[in-house]
């Protein structure tokens, strides 16, 4: 029998205060809705479908390349109403997952337990006992424990309040029961909503095995209803993250204090310490340490690297034995060739800087070639825009600039060049040879500060 999952994502999400749905709210850089489909890839599922709802044009706007079916429920009449929506999409054969957009954590492995525990005759309804029920539909169970329906707490009566043992939502059915039972659900109830869980009671009545399965944990059947429980499934996520790397030989001087938005690979014997961003889709190499307050996005890291504090590295390469920091920013496009060094208030675009070249302070280097063994002046920049287009700057092997250069796109300085501090570089620098460009210094003898003169005059 296949499998069909259908993710329930109509919400509006009142209490988050927000324009956007609430399945697009991000956790961990990622929109609610794109952890659960990605849970829900990992069975290997013959459709998804997605029901939406309000704004739901900004969902699919948002999430172009999200394969799944979109319907819209245009008028949210319940949970029940919105399964409604998908019958067309769905295979009668099949069985059907039903999921929830705001519920994030939800792993495989809980979703791989509700279908090997159900038979494909029988229903699977995911339940959970957490501390605190409240607010919660209860499982309501026979003389002889087993299920026979859900009662939802604002429908329960006191002593139904006392059950522990709460509906998450998630269910496995058959198509064939969904076709059948969803046109016939009512809405007598204190919300006047088509719910989903009065299938319970309506497969007990016709006979149909029901089949309750824990989750793996309570924080996986979590839902986010407002901007607090956004945020601590946050730290529950990054929390949980942090401990699966170190698990595979990360070392986190503070795993509380560590965040990635995104995919880390590393090799072994790599420190991160306090503060540090992962976002996109990083890689870094054996034998590296990442100080305080870094920001990697969409970075390749070598081996032996050092990247030091406060510093941003954006679709950046980095290569062996290269040092970049503190306070360092290397933008799209940047790589560093082996042992180069990248040093504080420097910043780096769209550029290569050789093997074992050094730019160490306060410097802007952009849209350049620069050639092995070259040594760069504190304060030099390369001044590649005029205002309209970019320019190339290349410089070639064992070249010294001096402090405070500007060298002036289009332009080449050759090999073994030398350029004097200050010197605003026009033209193409020839090798092995010493090139100033600047003002001769001169005095002025008989010049008075126009402030002298004020004071004479008064």
């Amino acid at each position: 029998m296949g499998l069909s999952v259908v993710i329930l994502a109509a919400g509006e999400g009142k209490r988050m205060h927000s324009g956007l749905p609430k399945c697009l709210h991000r956790l961990a850089g990622k929109p609610l809705l794109e952890h659960v489909v990605r849970a829900a890839n990992f069975l290997k599922p013959e459709n998804i479908t997605v029901i939406y709802g309000h704004e739901g044009e900004k969902l699919k706007d948002s999430m172009p390349k999200l394969s799944v079916d979109w319907v819209e429920q245009s008028k949210q009449l319940g949970t029940g109403h919105a399964v409604m929506q998908a019958l067309p999409t769905l295979d009668p054969n099949n069985r059907v997952l039903i999921l929830y957009g705001d519920v994030p954590l939800i792993t495989p492995e809980t979703l791989e337990k509700l279908i090997s525990k159900t038979n494909e005759e029988s229903i699977g309804w995911l339940t959970a006992f957490p501390k605190d029920p409240s607010g919660l539909g209860r499982i309501l169970r026979d003389e002889d424990g087993n299920p026979k329906a859900i009662i939802e707490e604002k429908d329960a009566t006191e002593e139904q309040k006392k059950l522990d043992e709460i509906n998450t939502g998630i269910c496995l059915i058959p198509a064939k029961y969904l076709q059948q039972w969803l046109p016939t659900l009512k809405n007598k109830n204190s919300q006047k909503e088509y719910y989903l869980t009065d299938i319970f009671s309506i497969a007990v009545e016709n006979g149909i095995n029901i089949t309750t399965v824990s989750a793996l944990s309570n924080t996986e059947i979590l839902g986010i209803n407002d901007n607090q429980q956004l945020a601590k499934l946050e730290r529950i996520w990054q929390k949980q993250t942090a401990e699966r790397l170190m698990s595979q030989g990360l070392t986190l001087l503070d795993p509380m204090r560590f965040d990635i938005r995104g995919y880390l690979k590393f090799g072994s014997d790599v420190t991160i310490d306090i503060n540090v961003v992962i976002e996109g889709e990083v890689r870094v190499g054996s034998n590296c340490t990442i100080e305080q307050n870094v920001l990697l996005r969409n970075v390749t890291i070598g081996n032996n690297v050092t990247i030091r504090a406060n510093s941003v590295l954006e679709e950046a390469i980095v290569g062996d034995n290269c040092e970049v920091g503190p306070f360092a920013r290397l933008r799209p496009g940047a790589e560093l060739k082996t042992k180069a060094k990248v040093g504080n208030f420097v910043e780096i675009k769209k550029s290569t800087i050789g093997e074992g070249s050094k730019v160490n302070h306060l410097s802007y280097i952009g849209d350049t070639e620069m050639g092995k063994h070259v040594n760069v002046g504190a304060g030099t920049i390369t001044c590649n825009y005029d205002g309209l287009n970019k320019f190339k700057t290349e410089i070639g092997d064992e070249v010294f600039i001096g402090s405070n250069a500007c060298l002036i796109a289009p332009v080449k300085i050759g090999n073994k060049a030398t350029i004097g501090a200050s010197s605003a570089v026009t033209r193409d620098v020839p090798a092995s040879k010493l090139t100033i460009a600047r003002v001769k210094q001169e005095t002025k003898e008989n010049w008075i500060r126009p402030v002298d003169r004020q004071c004479d005059v008064d």
